[in-house]
């Protein structure tokens, strides 16, 4: 259920289309929905503008593919992060026209619709990032906001970060995606006059620690416009810069 949603409904109820009943009937899961191993939050996209997502990992398939299942008969948006190879198999059965990511590790259904709202720059700097990146571009693209995919981009040739400047500057946030040292957002961060959200991943050699040393890197950033989420977090990228590029849109 969204705002949208919400409107359509009380709307053919005014016009004699939907009986009280019936309507009563549609907000009977607000707001929420019990279904002994899960709580489903209905209501969420109603409060804060972005539908609930799933977790994945650390549910059976099954528990994954019902609650991806109930969320897609209430009309939502669904995005279910994290999922391995049975989860998969186990949502198409439920919901086949249901979407694999496979590179992002997600699964997506849009049944909302509408123009894109906003627009993200996606930025990765090697394509072994390129997990992160599409969990963040998947994300992104589900919540309805315009991405622009700009990989293998890093520090190690910035001629090629340059040759990308113009798309670079047309977003309104900017997720970038770094192992190894976690150099490149405060690079980007040095070229755009936009929020940059940094992701670290766990990508790199020994002493990379997964993904520590270029979280530690991008904390320590010389760039003030430069934030960081937590190590592999590309789907919590996504939500922020979302919500930033909302915002930017709106007041264009």
């Amino acid at each position: 259920m969204n705002r949208n949603r919400l409107l359509e409904l009380l709307a053919a109820v005014e016009r004699g289309k939907l009986s009280a009943e019936d309507a009563c009937a549609n907000l009977a899961n607000l707001p929420f929905e019990d279904i002994g191993h899960t709580r489903i939050d209905h209501h969420r996209a109603l409060r804060s503008g972005l539908p609930e997502v799933i977790y994945a990992a650390g549910k059976s398939p099954e528990q994954t593919a019902e609650i991806f299942s109930r969320m897609a008969a209430a009309g939502s948006d669904v995005l279910a992060t994290r999922v391995d190879e049975p989860t998969v198999a186990a949502v198409l059965a439920s919901v086949p026209e249901a979407v694999h990511h496979s590179q992002a590790r997600a699964m997506s259904l849009r049944q909302t619709k509408g123009e894109a709202r906003g627009h993200i720059a996606v930025v990765c700097a090697g394509t072994s990032d390129l997990t992160s990146a599409e969990e963040a571009a998947v994300t992104a693209e589900l919540f309805g906001t315009r991405v622009t995919r700009l990989y293998d981009v890093g520090v190690a040739g910035i001629h090629r970060l340059l040759a990308v400047r113009e798309e670079l500057n047309s977003a309104h946030a900017v997720i970038v995606c770094a192992g190894m040292e976690g150099a490149l957002p405060s690079v980007v961060g040095g070229l755009v006059k936009v929020p940059v959200i940094a992701v670290p991943t766990s990508v790199g050699y020994g002493a990379s620690f997964q993904g520590a040393a270029a979280l530690l890197g991008m904390l320590n950033s010389c760039s003030p416009n430069v934030t960081v989420v937590n190590i592999d977090n590309g789907f919590g990228a996504a939500y922020t810069a979302t919500l930033i590029a909302r915002a930017a849109a709106g007041s264009q």
